[in-house]
């Protein structure tokens, strides 16, 4: 375990067997029909190159990277779009692949975006959830697992941009975040 991590909450076993079962059941919904996948960076690459393996179906992958945070602990609401997608959504099924779902404030916004574009139906992936923190009314179609309020890095969450690495989820300890 990472020295700056009070404990690990999932496994890197646990959040891969999950992954795989989330897979099958996006292939299941997604049967014969081709899936545009886009992943919110930085924060769900690693989360989507797995999920990706366990597709058996045509996918496209594209990516958004947005700011709401920075180097903040809680999502600050205002949202901007870093990089927009290269590929059209119109006409076409997507997932939106993400992290972690907290406030919703982001993933809202995104949701609200990409459906202006007309696309034939957009479904929410997550690895996480954390429904306590909520502050407007989301509900991801796929969910990993529900987390309580902890502040927790690894498996491409990160704190100022460290401990995307880690194979596994772990708190964070209060200390590192409060320097």
């Amino acid at each position: 375990m990472h020295p700056d991590l009070q404990e690990i909450i999932l496994s890197e076993e646990q959040i891969q067997r999950r992954v795989a079962e989330l897979g099958r059941q996006i292939t299941r919904d997604y049967q014969d029909r081709h899936l545009l996948t886009i992943g919110i960076l930085r924060g769900a690459v690693i989360f989507l190159a797995d999920l990706i393996r366990h597709l058996d179906l045509p996918v496209a992958v594209d990516f958004m990277a947005v700011s709401s945070y920075g180097q903040a602990t809680a999502s600050s609401g205002v949202v901007r779009i870093l990089k927009d997608l290269d590929e059209t959504v119109t006409g076409r099924h997507v997932l939106l692949v993400e992290d972690i779902i907290d406030t919703g404030l982001t993933l809202s916004y995104l949701v609200d975006n990409l459906r202006s574009r007309r696309p034939a139906s957009l479904r929410i992936c997550t690895l996480l959830d954390k429904p306590s923190r909520r502050k407007v009314e989301i509900t991801p179609d796929y969910n990993g697992f529900t987390i309580p309020d902890r502040f927790v890095v690894g498996y491409g969450l990160d704190y100022a941009e460290n401990y995307r690495q880690l194979p596994y989820i772990g708190v964070l300890k209060p200390e590192v975040y409060r320097r």
